[in-house]
């Protein structure tokens, strides 16, 4: 199966409703690796890698995120899978 990386920018209501724990978790299911954290600005930014399907069902996730949160835009920039991570991690400051 053919790995990649994803980059996103999740805009909207999407900090103080546990988003960034709640992607850990989803991460963590799906068995892919990466990070997240809070931007400054409101949004949250978020890097996976793993198997393209499982790429695809975390951005899905990012759709519609945790109860309470009102995604309204991500912003996906794709690359190749760097192999750097080994788990999931919540990521605090900028």
């Amino acid at each position: 199966m053919k790995k990649g990386r994803v980059h996103l920018i999740i805009h909207g209501f999407v900090q103080g409703v546990f988003y960034r724990a709640s992607t850990r978790e989803t991460a963590l299911k799906l068995g892919v690796k990466g990070w997240v954290r809070n931007l400054p600005d409101g949004n949250v930014e978020a890097v996976f890698e793993g198997p393209m399907d499982k790429l695809q069902e975390a951005i899905e996730w990012c759709q519609a995120g945790p109860p309470g949160a009102r995604v309204t835009k991500i912003d996906r920039k794709w690359d190749d899978c760097s192999g750097e991570f080994t788990g999931f991690d919540v990521r605090y400051g900028w």
